[in-house]
């Protein structure tokens, strides 16, 4: 591996080759050093019958928009690697797989980067991060009281009910990967005890199309973090879960109880082979279906304004009500004999050595540009709209940062250094 490179990106998701494909257009020398493999995360984290949420027609990698025969449909796991790697295929970036990057520090002169890897150590005038911010698996505390005998997995480490001891299956959390799991296993036959917390939901299709078209044609995938009524508040909002599976559908939590799923609130405490749940099962399934109901209404809305001609369709109605809350459970006379955390991840930049980050760890930025020349994140949650970590909507950050890339390498500090911007950055 070279020594020097005008940029060094880190990192082999969509991010990172998306990034990598605008400086080859732009014939910037860079590098793209990635741990594992291309496309590590959606091979290895994801349980095998997981498909994407939204549909094809929003995998939108720079040039190179989704092509196949069913743009209404949801790729599976293996399309999802296979779109990744023909992407990278199609322009042949200057990829090293299989180096980790350990460090990364401004130079002791002041004039660009030092980026410490297995590999050994490379210079950069520019660097940008494209690992996401999904690092490290959260765990609860609570889960070193689970008893011995019980399995215990992430939600990123499960793959099939099949690889799971037979038994009841304890889920915790309902964002998109502890709904769709709860899925996966209950329709495999398995018993899921279920945790649900406070993430909302969303219709799968409604008035003739798909909720995420409808979303687009409103506009809402354009607001940027500044507009959004949140702000930056809306990066620690759960996303809606809904389903892809089978082409597509609502994932209705109180239709699983009919069918048989325990529900429970808020998952509290544990203590021996005893849990204590929350008070709050049926405030969390009220309010996941009043977020569902709103978005129908702004729906409904926008399509009298603008004077569509588009089907009615009715509300939905509950089709379950939890009778009484319980308070607590005894694992071991309910048969659970697995546990599966669905409680997302943290972001871990410990290894970036440079002062860019607040006091929770995330770093300051304006559309992935950091208070430091030079340095740029890239593909982060709600780094700039609603699609910057996903693949509607990398493109377009990765356009702006390739922008400033290429700006700053025409045009370098006239002494080199990295002088704080005196802008205040926080979005």
């Amino acid at each position: 591996m070279q020594s020097h490179a005008s940029v060094v990106v880190v990192g082999a998701g969509q991010a990172g080759l998306s990034i990598s494909s605008l400086l080859k257009l732009r014939e910037i020398d860079h590098v793209v050093l990635e741990r594992h493999r291309v496309a590590h995360a959606w091979r290895s984290a994801r349980w095998d019958s997981f498909c994407l949420v939204t549909p094809n027609w929003q995998c939108r990698l720079p040039g190179y928009q989704y092509a196949g025969d069913d743009p209404h449909g949801f790729m599976v796991k293996d399309d999802i690697v296979r779109y990744i790697e023909d992407f990278a295929a199609s322009f042949a970036p200057p990829l090293y797989e299989g180096v980790d990057v350990t460090k990364v520090a401004l130079r002791a002169d002041g004039r660009g980067f030092e980026v410490a890897t297995s590999a050994g150590n490379v210079s950069a005038d520019q660097v940008v991060v494209a690992v996401g911010g999904y690092h490290v698996a959260t765990l609860p505390r609570m889960s070193e009281r689970i008893p011995a005998g019980v399995v215990q997995l992430h939600s990123s480490a499960y793959k099939n009910p099949e690889s799971l001891p037979e038994g009841d299956v304890l889920v915790v959390g309902t964002g998109q990967s502890g709904a769709q799991i709860a899925e996966d296993l209950h329709l495999a036959g398995r018993r899921v005890h279920l945790c649900v917390g406070s993430a909302p939901r969303t219709a799968r299709r409604y008035r003739g199309k798909d909720v995420v078209e409808w979303l687009d044609q409103l506009g809402y995938y354009d607001l940027s973090v500044d507009d959004h009524p949140l702000k930056e508040g809306v990066r620690a909002k759960a996303n809606h879960y809904v389903t892809g599976r089978d082409g597509g559908r609502d994932i209705d939590l109180r239709k699983f109880a009919l069918e048989g799923m325990r529900l429970y609130g808020r998952l509290k405490d544990v203590s021996g082979t005893m849990l204590a749940f929350g008070n709050d099962l049926k405030a969390n399934l009220d309010r996941a279906d009043e977020v569902s109901e709103s978005i129908k209404t702004t729906i409904d809305r926008f399509i009298e304004q603008q004077g569509i001609d588009a089907p009615v369709e009715a509300r939905y109605v509950p089709v379950w009500e939890p009778q009484g809350e319980i308070a607590d459970l005894d694992m071991e006379s309910a048969g659970i004999t697995s546990v599966i955390w669905c409680m997302g991840f943290h972001a871990d930049f410990r290894w970036i050595d440079v002062p860019v980050f607040d006091g929770k760890g995330y770093p300051w930025h304006r559309r992935g540009v950091t208070n430091v020349e030079g340095l740029y994140f890239l593909g982060l949650p709600w780094l700039y709209t609603w699609g910057s970590g996903r693949f509607s909507g990398v493109a377009r950050d990765a356009a702006h940062i390739a922008e400033k890339i290429e700006a700053r390498h025409e045009s370098p500090s006239r002494d080199g250094t990295h002088a704080l911007n005196a802008l205040a950055i926080g979005s």
